[in-house]
């Protein structure tokens, strides 16, 4: 499970570090150029994270907040792979 905070309309897709909201709870910043209209936005989310994780876009699923900013996206992955995502994650974050 990823949690991600999404800022559509954003000049480049990119990730931007960590959002961390009152509650303590963390995101993963990500800025995405799709307008917030129509599930573009959500589409060009699942486009870009597959393709930095190297993964098929069909194994990641929003599971909540397909209309909110802060989302959870569910990640279809083995032990192996989740260590991997993990490190690249880390790797691009600091």
């Amino acid at each position: 499970m990823l949690r991600v905070r999404i800022a559509p309309n954003s000049s480049s897709c990119s990730i931007n570090g960590v959002y961390t909201d009152a509650d303590g709870v963390a995101y993963l910043k990500v800025s995405v150029n799709a307008v917030p209209e129509k599930g573009k936005a959500n589409k060009e989310l699942i486009a870009f994270l597959a393709k930095f994780l190297r993964l098929a876009k069909s194994r990641l699923k929003i599971v909540s907040g397909e209309t909110d900013r802060c989302k959870k996206i569910c990640i279809e992955a083995g032990d192996d792979e989740v260590m991997q995502i993990a490190a690249k994650l880390k790797e691009e974050v600091l």
